[in-house]
């Protein structure tokens, strides 16, 4: 691991912001160096998801209604797999709040985020767990979900930049 001449409380932050943010945006441009140790950090954030994502429990639970009506009402909740690897990531990354569209109303945002309390987890099990797992079904691929491109050097310091993006 490297230290990136920081204390590591310092350097898991920096870790940490940045694959919440790869996960978030698809790509982050960095250093050479963060974005090697990012590479590592997120794939097995995603790889965790993909092993588990798919397992789900149909539960029945009695609900009251406006009327005082009790009603079955069958509801998917996360099995135990799932539910330790989404405790898991969610110490692992920061919580990202969903933003409000440029053209989007209030009623139209709230409507659009009412049951999601968690985006990003949100995000990596239902965009990108499925697609990766598609592709390592259909081509035999487990791993590689990130990529790096090498940018030249930074004016100022002459670090080495490169951008970071999932596949």
């Amino acid at each position: 691991m490297r230290k990136l001449n920081r204390p590591t409380d310092e350097r898991m932050a920096v870790i940490k912001g940045l694959a919440t943010s790869l996960l978030w945006y698809g790509k982050v441009e960095t250093t050479l160096a963060k974005a090697k140790e990012v590479k590592s950090y997120a794939e097995k954030l995603l790889t965790l998801a993909i092993n588990t994502y798919e397992d789900n429990v149909k539960v029945v639970k009695t609900v009251t209604d406006e009327k005082g009506v009790k009603v079955q009402k069958e509801v998917i909740n996360d099995g135990v797999k799932k539910l330790n690897a989404r405790r898991a990531i969610m110490s692992k990354v920061y919580d990202v709040q969903e933003q409000r569209g440029d053209n989007e109303t209030k009623a139209d945002f709230v409507a659009r985020t009412k049951n999601i309390n968690h985006p990003l987890i949100e995000k990596i099990f239902n965009e990108h767990a499925p697609k990766y797992a598609t592709r390592k079904a259909d081509k035999g691929i487990g791993g590689g979900y990130t990529r790096i491109i090498k940018l030249g050097t930074r004016n100022g310091d002459n670090a080495e930049m490169a951008i970071i993006e999932l596949v």
